[in-house]
């Protein structure tokens, strides 16, 4: 049977629920003096960058880590003498009064583990690297050929399990995307079950020397991957009787804004799920700056969970959703036609929702209407200056007839540069105030919607027949057992043309509490009954938030979550940014959200990885010098990595790469193929540019 084929039909539920988040009870074990899983809180986890013989600099960082609230410091230990230098490190830390718990970060060599045990509370063993072989080779194995291997693999990796045993360390099994060992890639492929089966080879070696002091982690730099490889890990460890808790973290996300969205879609949506037990945010940035982001999402998980509190005897749903949690495919919608604009070029561009046309942006205006002079003033501005990511949609929100008046006016001075306008009406505004309105006559270039509950079936009705009758759009914005059981049955019977659907978070008092992203699953469901092959609009706005603060990078998070993890499961034809009112941060935002989910890509693509002591290069300026120089390069991917360690294979998707391969000295690649070697870095990026044009995918620069 094919693998990854097997891997959908065997599995079994991976959470609680898919509509209210509840955690999933997992075995406490312990790091030094701090535990993790059980009923603990999610710990927050950095690595140090310095070189680890650098003693007195990870000292200072690693102190640096602990002020800004890290829980559990990784520290690299590529060979046995970086090992030998966590024992000065973790006395110097003890002396500073610190006890943060430290952990080894071990990849190729076992002298390395046996000896990094002895100074630190966890050691973390990279199943693809640690006494296997990552040559890109292909191989078919048969069954005893495997077995052979694993007998092998049982014979190296059984000493660091009794030492970790005999000196009562934890240790992290943590499987990487990009570094999967050719046996796993041979037979399950560079999938999220090779990265599953890759933990899970390891755990039964630790099984059968009863050691169970496991953490286990699944990392990806692709947020679907990620998402998927620890849905199906949760659900293989269950059906084997096991609960060993869960690092989150997207790896090589890079950096900025770019891999904080990343970081929310791919941890936020697994706590949503009730899965997680300590995180990290992977920046390429000073680790510092990854403790706020990854307790801020830690926090949005922590209250979520409150609402359903964790029980002992919670069984894993049996009744999931129509989504396949293990294996990303678009929910089909049928495709609407928007409007039609001349670009700059006096080219029309024809824009569309559904089918297989990628999700179209709205951007809330917040600026009231009658200062509609200002708005029109300020959106033309961004226009003109945007060389690309414009504006497509605008909402505008209507609470008296007098903004319908002065939307005509805003409509006049903007329909050349606006695609469609959206107009969500206030309970205030009825099917007379339209009527009377001077509403424009372009097709399908306006959206109307209305905060709809069961008692509003035939108004429903009334509502699509208006925007029929005047060729528009009408936006359903109801609650989905509202749906189910009142509007549903009567609204159908009309049929979807001219039909979008979309929610709102409802009260806080319903029991179980239903998260964000539970009323977008719960609404496709019922849609599926009433409205099938309907578009989907993700609103991003206050009351689908788990726990807004009023600042940006907080709105950043809430909309990466919600809109992320939708976008992940194949969910969503048009997404509104309402909750930041600040234009020219809104429309990067919306794009970018999509970028992170690979759901729209309008810009280069950067896997980055974060640094550590192995990096060979400075990696935080190099990426940005290479970003500042590749970015407008639409639809390339482009891997910057400081070692070889999950270099060839974390590029998997990528069509070139950047990796330190020595000192100074730069290994270039397109894809998985290294195509130069040890490059001078001062003419890396150089090189790197004549490689992407050599592959006909360089456009210079507008």
């Amino acid at each position: 049977m094919d693998s990854t084929r097997q891997a959908k039909t065997d599995t079994h539920p991976y959470c609680i629920s898919r509509y209210y988040a509840q955690r999933i009870l997992t075995r406490e074990v312990r790091i030094g003096n701090t535990a993790v899983g059980g009923e603990n809180p999610i710990r927050i986890q950095s690595m140090t960058t310095p070189p680890t013989q650098d003693i007195q600099a990870t000292v200072k960082q690693s102190l640096a880590l602990a002020e800004a609230g890290c829980e559990i410091i990784r520290i690299t230990a590529p060979n046995k003498k970086a090992a030998q230098a966590l024992g000065p490190i973790a006395q110097a830390l003890k002396d500073a009064h610190c006890h943060v718990p430290l952990v080894a970060d071990i990849h190729f060599l076992p002298s390395a583990a046996m000896e990094a045990a002895k100074h630190v509370d966890k050691v973390r063993i990279n199943p693809g690297n640690y006494a296997d072989n990552k040559k890109f080779a292909v191989k078919e194995y048969t069954d005893s050929a495997y077995a052979q291997e694993l007998e092998r693999l049982h014979e190296v990796f059984t000493p660091i399990v009794l030492r970790c045993k005999e000196l009562g360390r934890a240790m992290r099994i943590g499987t990487n995307h990009g570094s999967l060992s050719d046996r796993i890639m041979n037979r399950y492929g560079d999938t999220p079950h090779g990265m599953v089966e890759s933990a899970l080879e390891f755990i039964r070696i630790a099984e059968s020397h009863n050691y169970h002091d496991i953490c286990l982690s699944l990392k990806a730099s692709n947020p679907k991957v990620m998402i998927e490889a620890y849905r199906l890990a949760v659900s293989k460890m269950h059906t084997h009787g096991m609960n060993y808790p869960l690092h989150l973290g997207v790896t090589e996300a890079g950096d900025g804004e770019d891999a904080r969205i990343k970081s929310a879609i791919g941890i936020g949506t697994l706590l949503n799920d009730g899965i997680g037990d300590t995180i990290r945010v992977s920046l390429t940035e000073d680790p510092v700056h990854e403790i706020p982001v990854a307790q801020a999402l830690a926090q949005k998980a922590m209250k979520l969970w409150s609402k359903n509190p964790q029980k002992q005897d919670t069984p894993l749903s049996t009744n999931p959703d129509q989504i396949d949690p293990y294996s990303f495919t678009r929910n089909l919608t049928q495709p609407i036609e928007l409007n039609s604009l001349k670009d700059s070029s006096n080219q029309t561009a024809t824009y569309a929702i559904g089918a297989t046309h990628p999700p179209r942006i709205v951007i809330k205006a917040h600026h009231p209407l009658e200062d509609y002079a200002t708005l029109i003033q300020t959106i033309c501005k961004h226009q003109i200056q945007a060389k690309e990511n414009k504006l497509e949609g605008l909402l505008l929100e209507i609470n008296t007839p007098q903004d319908l008046e002065h939307f005509t006016q805003l409509h006049q001075a903007l329909e050349t540069i606006i695609p469609f306008f959206v107009l969500d009406l206030s309970p205030e505004i009825d099917l007379e105030h339209l009527e009377n309105a001077e509403l424009p006559k372009t097709p399908n270039a306006l959206i109307l919607t209305q905060t709809l509950d069961k008692t509003d079936a035939h108004y429903a009705t009334q509502l699509l027949k208006f925007c029929r009758d005047h060729q528009q759009l009408f936006a359903l914005n109801a609650q989905a057992q509202d749906i189910e059981n009142s509007i549903g049955p009567i609204l159908s019977k009309m049929g979807t043309d001219n039909l979008i659907l979309t929610t709102q978070a409802n009260s806080e008092s319903a029991q179980p509490f239903i998260h964000p992203t539970g009323h977008y699953r719960a609404l496709l469901q019922t849609a599926k009954t009433h409205f099938p092959n309907t578009p989907i609009w993700i609103r991003n706005t206050h009351s689908n938030s788990i726990a807004p603060e009023d600042y940006f990078s907080d709105r950043l998070l809430e909309s990466s979550i919600l809109t992320g993890n939708l976008l992940c499961d194949g969910i969503g034809d048009l997404i509104s940014i309402e909750n930041e009112p600040n234009l020219e941060q809104a429309i990067p935002l919306a794009y970018n959200i999509l970028q992170g989910a690979r759901a729209r890509i309008t810009k280069t693509e950067f896997v980055a990885c974060p640094s550590c002591g192995r990096t060979l290069f400075d990696l935080q300026s190099v990426t940005q010098l290479i970003r500042a120089k590749t970015d407008h390069l639409k639809g390339v991917t482009i891997a910057i990595m400081g070692c070889i360690v999950n270099g060839p294979g974390e590029m998997a998707d990528a069509d070139f790469g950047y990796v330190g391969g020595a000192p100074d000295k730069i290994n270039l690649y397109i894809g998985k193929t290294c195509v130069e070697y040890n490059v001078p870095a001062d003419q890396a990026l150089d090189r790197l540019i004549d490689l992407i044009k050599q592959e006909s995918k360089w456009v210079d620069p507008v």
